[in-house]
Formats: structure tokens, sequence, C-alpha cells
């Protein structure tokens, strides 16, 4: 395992061999970029629009943090000197440190609390990612340290983008009857829902901690492993692009607000999360 050097857009590779390795930013919200599977481009990631700075990205494993979505009030949670902290946080827009781990078979990823964050956010923590790459496997253990003498609430979530060959040679698998759709804020048939996917849909479900797809002209199933806490799980698309997000989340829009699945850690205490993506090709 090895990392190599940046290139001028500040993407380094980490690399298993020349069939399995990611590619990843810190300067840009420590997103992974690219997923190389068995040569397979596992992940969309709209590279012209990445080198637009002034316009959100497309692509890759965006992470969300301290909120999933949005929250419904025009003022901030935390009072009159702070922020209003915008649409799925603040870490997806930051730069974040990186090191590989002492075994060289993980990468690590983490921020701290600055003050940019501390303009939306009163709290010093660390957020830390373990990246591990595996063939036809990608794992991620995230702890999220609270550093701050009072409880601290947060959420967390990842918005992994899939390639697909098209929206028609997809099958959902795992999920539960019902869905709630996130534009029209209704309880709906899932199922229903995700015959609209070509259309664009915005799904929150609360899954058994697993969510799955097959895409039957890659000849691939595609399986998140996300257990509680971590086990909401969020289907997103936006046709034309050919891709589908399936996010695992720790709580639903507005958690900051109506407290609920909100997460609380203790003073100078840690939680953590664990999911992991597999690939099982059927060729």
């Amino acid at each position: 395992m090895e990392i190599s050097s940046g290139n001028n857009q500040g993407i380094y590779t980490f690399q298993l061999d020349k069939k399995n390795y990611i590619k990843f930013c810190p300067e840009r919200g420590g997103l992974i970029t690219n997923w190389v599977s068995d040569g397979n481009e596992i992940l969309y990631f709209d590279e012209k629009r990445f080198m637009d700075k002034t316009k959100s990205i497309r692509g890759g494993i965006p992470i969300l943090f301290p909120i999933c979505g949005n929250l419904n009030t025009s003022n901030s949670v935390f009072g009159e000197d702070y922020l209003q902290l915008k649409q799925h946080g603040f870490a997806r827009d930051l730069q974040w440190q990186h090191s590989l781990n002492k075994n060289g078979n993980s990468l690590s990823l983490f921020l701290n609390e600055s003050k940019k964050t501390k303009k939306y956010y009163p709290f010093d923590f660390e957020l830390r990612i373990e990246v591990t790459l595996k063939i036809n496997c990608l794992e991620f253990e995230i702890k999220i340290y609270n550093k701050t003498d009072i409880a601290m609430p947060i959420n967390f979530g990842l918005h992994p983008y899939f390639n697909i060959s098209d929206f028609k040679n997809l099958e959902f698998i795992d999920n539960p009857l019902n869905c709630q759709n996130q534009e029209k804020n209704i309880i709906s048939n899932t199922l229903d829902e995700l015959n609209n996917i070509n259309l664009g849909v915005d799904l929150l479900m609360y899954t058994s901690g697993r969510s799955a797809f097959r895409d039957k002209i890659f000849q691939r199933q595609l399986t998140l492993n996300h257990p509680y806490p971590f086990d909401l799980g969020v289907i997103w698309s936006d046709p034309p692009r050919r891709m589908i997000c399936l996010e695992p989340w720790t709580s639903p829009r507005n958690s900051f607000v109506d407290g609920f699945r909100n997460i609380m850690i203790p003073s100078n205490d840690c939680q953590r999360f664990d999911a992991s993506i597999q690939i099982k090709s059927f060729k």
C-alpha cells in the first residue's frame, strides 16, 4: 500500500494494486473521488464540475457533518453568535489532513475544529475516518471525539455516488416497504417511488442496516452495510446523470431542531460508526 503525491487538482492515489485503488482530495472535504475495484470504476465523478470551485461537487463520496440534510430554521440552533449550518454541514467544504497507518493498509482522514467551524458550531472535536481498501470492498471506521466540556450534538453521513449503466437496469434489494419522500415530505410506498428513479428521487428509509442494488448490465451487486445507529438510508438520483446515491445517515433532516435521532456525545467521549461497501460480480 502506498499513497502517490497529489496531482495539480490536489488528488492523491491510495493503491492496493493497479486494478484496485482509490483517489482522494484532502483539501476538498477529504473527498474520495474515485474507487476502482478489479479494474472497474465504481464511483460516479463529474471532474469538470469538480474543477469549478464555485459549484458543489457531484460525485465521489462527500462527508456529511455535523448535520445531514438541512435545518428548517432561519437562525442558528446555537444562538445569535453563530451562522446557520448549511445543507449537510461544513465537513465537505473544508481541508482535511491525511496519513497512512503504521501497517500501510488503511488511510486516515481527519478534521479538527478551526476558526471556520467555530463560526457555525461551538465545539472542539476531531472527526477521524479510517478507510481500508480490500479486494471488492471499501471499509469505513468513523470516530468522532468531543473535546469540549459539555455534550456535543452530531449527525453523520456519507454521500456515495455510484456509476450505473442505466436506471432501467437496476434492481433494488432489502428495502423497507415504506419510505419518506423528502421532496414532498410524505410517507410513500418504496417500490412505487423507485419506479420513478429515472425522473429523480430523494427517499429516506429506515433500513435493516443493509442496502443493496444490482446493475444487470454491469453484472454486479453493490451492498452497503451500515449498522445502527448508522442505519438510515437515502436513495437519490439526479437524471440525466447515470448515477445513483445510496447514502448511510445517522439522523434525518432537521434532527438538530426536533431532536429526533439526534446523537449527543458526552464531554471528552467518542462515538463510533462503521460502514462498508461490497462489490459482487456476476460475470
